[in-house]
């Protein structure tokens, strides 16, 4: 049977044998690892719901229910929308912003290396210092408003997305450049056909890296100083000794950010498909 299946396969009637085990093979271990994920989740939670108050003090590691409980109030009052929507509209705001800069600039250095010589210490300064150390300053030059979360935000992405930018472009082959140019292509058609493409991949790996950063730079922004945000909640529930309110935020930041993290995924594999394709 095998071997009628291979002499279909290569005459383009279908897959070949071994096509079809290894598919049935990823297909079966994609299976397996849902199978473990969803395992993992409910033994965590049944065991903090079991540890609350039996083994641990309720104050320190509140319940699952009791978050779940206070997450239903918060979507029931509105609060829970009107919190999250600010935390995000900040976190894309920085993101764009950020990614913009960087992109552009990383593209600049990356193609002109005598810029990039110039400029070398002071970005390598400037990247060195703590991020959260300038969320202050932002604040005073911002005021207590979205911008300053904006700005936090925006730093932290640019220089994620501003260094894998320079890396990709310094990694494209000279061949492929020369080749344009012999071809009769100036500058703008070496970025539009080699250096953009070929940094793709490099650009993208750090899009999706910096988007959770964007949610960190936010959130410490409203850390620092709001009066709105999941970052918010957080600070008013600490003050408050309130670890249920606090467990519910730290929740729904990390459910937002593995929403954004399976959207990306799927973003980067449209985007790259032609690299799959190759």
């Amino acid at each position: 049977m095998a071997g009628h299946a291979d002499e279909a396969a290569a005459i383009g009637g279908g897959k070949s044998a071994a096509v079809a085990a290894w598919d049935a093979q990823n297909s079966a271990r994609r299976r397996l690892i849902l199978v473990g994920r969803i395992v993992v989740g409910v033994v965590f939670v049944s065991f903090w719901e079991y540890a609350s108050g039996r083994l641990i003090d309720k104050l320190f590691v509140s319940s699952p229910s009791a978050v779940s409980s206070r997450l239903w109030k918060w979507l029931l009052e509105g609060s829970l929308w009107n919190h999250l929507s600010i935390t995000l509209y900040a976190t894309a705001l920085g993101f764009i912003i950020g990614s913009l800069v960087g992109f552009v600039l990383g593209l600049l250095f990356g193609r002109f290396q005598t810029v990039a010589d110039i400029f070398d210490p002071y970005i390598t300064a400037l990247y060195s210092i703590p991020k959260i150390a300038l969320a202050p300053l932002f604040i005073i030059w911002f005021g207590i408003g979205i911008e300053s979360k904006v700005a936090v935000s925006a730093s932290i992405v640019f220089f994620v997305v501003f260094l894998n930018t320079y890396a990709g472009v310094r990694d494209v082959n000279p061949i492929f450049v020369h080749a344009t140019r012999i071809m009769g292509g100036n500058e703008l058609d070496v970025l539009r056909h080699v250096m953009i493409p070929s940094a793709a991949s490099w650009v993208i790996t750090g899009l999706k890296v910096s988007v959770p950063y964007a949610l960190v730079g936010t959130v410490i922004g409203e850390f620092m100083s709001s009066n709105r945000g999941i970052g918010f909640i957080i600070a008013q529930a600490t003050g408050l000794f309130d670890t249920t309110s606090v467990f519910a935020g730290l929740v729904l930041l990390g459910v937002v950010g593995a929403i954004i993290n399976v959207a990306l995924r799927h973003a980067e594999t449209w985007l790259l498909r032609w690299k799959a394709a190759n």
